[in-house]
């Protein structure tokens, strides 16, 4: 299993941006497809992005699209987040998650991180 590590949440004004990053650790890392769910308070976690192990293929969900850009550098074991013209609704904690395959839900996943808070504040 490879072992994931978020950073770069905070808190933020609506319409500002954050770029999170998750860094993992093991050599088969560039062979795993790697993503983001968020869980925002009383809510269930849901999917939020994920990019394929070569990154030529992304997910987005709908509420993101064209706010959000997920990228991958294999060379550092990392993947990121960018995210923008942030809303009020991104509040939560953000949890990177890896899967042998392209993923949209969580029982595709082998490994998850500990999680990064993101407010945005109205």
């Amino acid at each position: 299993q490879v072992q994931l590590v978020e950073s770069g949440g905070g808190l933020v004004q609506a319409g500002g941006s954050l770029r999170l990053s998750c860094a993992a650790s093991g050599r088969t890392f560039s062979s795993y497809a790697m993503g983001w769910f968020r869980q925002a308070p009383g809510k269930e976690r849901e999917f939020v992005a994920a990019i394929a192990w070569s990154g030529s293929s992304t997910y987005n969900t709908d509420a993101v699209k064209g706010r959000f850009t997920i990228s991958r550098d294999n060379a550092k074991n990392t993947i990121y987040l960018q995210m923008n013209s942030l809303k009020p609704e991104d509040t939560a904690v953000y949890y990177c998650a890896a899967s042998p395959h392209l993923f949209r839900v969580e029982a595709e996943i082998w490994s998850w991180g500990q999680g990064t808070q993101v407010t945005v504040s109205s």
